[in-house]
């Protein structure tokens, strides 16, 4: 009798311990895919930004700098490595970006050319979808990282060496800012 308890309860711990790996296994698995769901989206947006260079180039000769600027941050965003390196070159490559829609403001061959029109949209469309595979990043991470530190599932983390992950954050303080909103008509 007592060696049956004995049995019942080392299953029960057995079912328990595979249980509990094979569920942060999952959220492992999962976090994994939101990264590469992230990194599919970037490098979409990084193969579009040498196209909008390429086809304003012409159009917008006095401002080869801010031009230079936005390659060089696009250079250092796609050699990035982790999550806080890469977010930090994608916020400095968003703000080279916003320069260079603001000065093709000024720019009225630009404003109509359909193509940069075109390849704006996309990267306006791409950093949607980038935004929402950093939630969804964000999100199963946060799980996975909990999983971790909760007990029981500490345990079983610790003993089989799971890490926490990072996740994207707001680092540019000028980010929190809340955006200015004018709808006056003149």
């Amino acid at each position: 009798m007592v060696m049956l308890i004995i049995l019942g309860i080392a299953a029960i711990l057995i079912i328990w311990i595979i249980s509990g790996y094979n569920g942060l296994i999952t959220l492992k698995n999962q976090t994994l895919n939101g990264w590469k769901q992230i990194d599919v989206q970037l490098k979409r947006r990084h193969d579009l930004i040498p196209n909008l260079v390429e086809t304003v180039k012409g159009v917008m000769k006095f401002e080869q700098d801010t031009l230079t600027k936005v390659i060089e941050a696009r250079n250092r965003a796609v050699s990035a490595q982790g999550v806080a390196e890469k977010a930090a070159q994608e916020n400095a490559l968003t703000g080279t970006l916003r320069q260079l829609f603001a000065l093709a403001e000024n720019y009225p061959d630009l404003k109509s050319n359909t193509n940069v029109a075109k390849l704006q949209e996309e990267l306006s469309s791409t950093e949607n979808r980038i935004g929402f595979a950093r939630q969804f990043y964000n999100d199963i991470a946060t799980k996975f990282n909990t999983a971790q530190q909760t007990f029981p599932t500490n345990l079983i983390a610790s003993t089989f060496g799971f890490k926490l992950l990072e996740l994207f954050e707001i680092t540019v303080s000028s980010e929190r800012e809340v955006p200015k909103v004018d709808l006056g008509l003149k």
